[in-house]
């Protein structure tokens, strides 16, 4: 994001940019992201918040703290950015499960899809163990995925009381509401979450010796494409999907079979580890068309569960995620 600065700015307001980019803005970007479902729109959104408090801090005065000041503005301008549009989602939403054999068929526009987010962009997390847990696993896509099923202001209440722990006074004094519509919106948002019947997996992030062996095995029998190792290291009942693309498959089995049929040219990929929402993932390379080097193909974003790999998403559109991620276009051979 690029500083907003002119030649007229007050000490003020140079303070508020200092501070914006130094302090707050890695948790807006997160907070902006579980609201918006996309690290592109929440760079826009923590760029426009920047802005409006730009222009209006002459007229805060100090009559609130600036953290929730800045969160009130963030706030409007993701509920402003999500007026009377279709909510972002995985495949998995939109329809049932494909066969193995099954083409890719049918894309859409990236618009429709809950994007991942790059791992240093995840905000402040906090030393306790219990706040660790809850902040890395409302930054899962399954779980940013089932926020966007949210309407804004709940999505808001929802993610300012149990991920970031703010008091319902303090939510309600953000919304302009009262500690009852908080409550009562919060009530509504928690039944919609539990109807979404969101999967368990291993606290995002998770990289205990287990998981690390598992990545390990997993990116050498991937490379070698070894389906016959991968067994052992892939749920028998796991899903991928691989967004702009509509399908998805659910089984070991089906995954497999697309692998080897429609899928093979990943046959030969190259995999380099990455993380995207505070997780453990891998950056994909295909070898070129030229035969010189590879091609960005997808990043991958993995869930493990009981020492296996329980999902896979596989995130195509490289031209506009690899250079977000910091990666590459192309590897040499």
């Amino acid at each position: 994001m690029t500083d907003i600065k002119t030649s007229g700015a007050t000490a003020k307001q140079e303070a508020l940019d200092e501070l914006v980019f130094e302090e707050y803005r890695a948790e807006l970007v997160s907070y902006c992201y579980r609201m918006l479902g996309s690290a592109f729109e929440a760079e826009d959104a923590v760029q426009e918040t920047m802005v409006r408090a730009w222009r209006g801090f002459d007229r805060f005065e100090g009559r609130a703290a600036v953290r929730s000041w800045l969160y009130r503005i963030a706030t409007n301008v993701c509920i402003d950015m999500l007026r009377g549009r279709q909510r972002r989602a995985r495949p998995m939403d939109l329809g049932p499960a494909v066969t193995g054999a099954s083409e890719p068929g049918s894309t859409r526009r990236a618009e429709a899809w809950v994007e991942p987010m790059p791992g240093g962009w995840v905000g402040p997390e906090g030393d306790d163990p219990a706040d660790l847990i809850v902040s890395r696993e409302s930054i899962r896509l399954a779980f940013v995925a089932a926020l966007q099923h949210l309407p804004p202001r709940q999505r808001a209440v929802l993610i300012l009381r149990e991920v970031l722990n703010w008091k319902a006074s303090e939510v309600a004094e953000l919304l302009g509401g009262t500690v009852a519509s908080v409550n009562s919106a919060l009530q509504r948002a928690r039944s919609t979450l539990a109807a979404s019947d969101l999967s368990e997996s291993e606290p995002t992030g998770s990289l205990d010796p287990e998981n690390g062996e598992l990545l390990a095995r997993y990116v050498d029998a991937f490379q070698r494409y070894d389906m016959e190792s991968l067994t052992a290291l892939i749920h028998e009942d796991a899903t991928q999907s691989m967004p702009p693309y509509a399908m998805w498959l659910q089984s070991r089995n089906d995954i497999f079979a697309w692998w080897t049929g429609p899928g093979a040219a990943c046959r030969g990929s190259r995999l380099i580890p990455t993380i995207a929402n505070g997780a453990p993932a891998f950056a994909q390379y295909k070898r070129a068309a030229s035969g010189d080097g590879y091609d960005p193909w997808a990043i991958q974003v993995l869930e493990m569960s009981g020492g296996r790999i329980v999902d896979f998403t596989f995130f195509l559109d490289t031209a506009r995620l690899f250079p977000l991620f910091g990666l590459p276009l192309h590897l040499d051979s």
